[in-house]
């Protein structure tokens, strides 16, 4: 594990053997973990690193790569939600961190829910940001685009952000064709999985999110111990993901008042 500084924050990282997988982290802060998933495409900076300083005030932020993804390589097997579940949960067991509060962004947040289905045991409190549980949870035009989907497609900047850290540069059509194909395979998750998670939850998306309203509220009233919020802009704009920073950006305008309010919230 190595011991670095940037913009003045001061962070561990490392790798972990994971199923195969040589899986990387970050560490920040300290006191009560809080495990941060990113979105497809994505890197831990891309999807979290306007909100990384301000949740290590108080936390322990434990901020993951999933296969394929950043500095973490793939494996001769195709994405699944269930798998990068598991290799979260293995992970924490490597670093000897046997519960925990998460926080999963888009894909991250679909990983959320499954190991909350699958590790309950392992989960305190759970933020879904702009989750999504059933295809119906997605307009049309989505699905239809990952059909299609094609690496000149995918924001410059998750191209990018994905060169400048990756062990294998040549991993981007890699992470690309294996995050359009889980998407077009996705399968709705069931009922009586979701109705089964006891952990209590904050679901978050903004009004001109992909994740429609209507599934938030569905999701809102399945998980029994869920509170939502709908926050203006779009999809990662309240948590300042990369393709949503706009000029005048303000770290004031995001939502970390709101996911602390909900952590430090006392009982279940």
């Amino acid at each position: 594990m190595e011991i670095e500084t940037k913009d003045s924050l001061t962070f561990k990282s490392g790798y972990s053997e994971v199923n195969g997988l040589k899986m990387y982290y970050e560490i920040y802060g300290q006191g009560k973990p809080i495990v941060l998933i990113h979105g497809g495409g994505s890197t831990i900076q891309t999807s979290f690193e306007k909100i990384i300083p301000l949740l290590a005030q108080n936390r322990k932020v434990i901020a993951v790569e999933l296969q394929a993804h950043g500095r973490t390589n793939d494996r001769n097997a195709d994405l699944s939600f269930e798998q990068d579940a598991d290799d979260v949960a293995v992970l924490l067991k490597n670093l000897n961190i046997d519960r925990a509060d998460f926080f999963g962004f888009s894909n991250g947040g679909t990983t959320t829910l499954q190991i909350a289905i699958r590790h309950p045991e392992m989960v305190d409190k759970m933020i879904l940001g702009s989750a999504l549980a059933k295809r119906n949870g997605a307009p049309e035009w989505f699905w239809g685009f990952m059909e299609q989907a094609k690496l000149e497609n995918m924001p410059e900047q998750l191209k990018t952000a994905y060169q400048q850290v990756a062990a294998d540069p040549n991993g981007l059509q890699v992470m690309h064709d294996r995050d359009a194909k889980r998407m077009v395979n996705f399968k709705d998750i069931p009922d009586e999985q979701i109705k089964s998670i006891k952990a209590p939850t904050l679901i978050i998306i903004g009004d001109k999110d992909m994740i429609t309203p209507e599934h938030a509220i569905e999701l809102q009233r399945q998980i029994t111990n869920s509170e939502l919020a709908i926050i203006p802009g779009g999809h990662g704009d309240y948590m300042g993901e990369i393709t949503t920073i706009k000029p005048g950006f303000k770290t004031s305008d995001l939502v970390v008042p709101i996911i602390e309010k909900f952590l430090d919230k006392e009982g279940k």
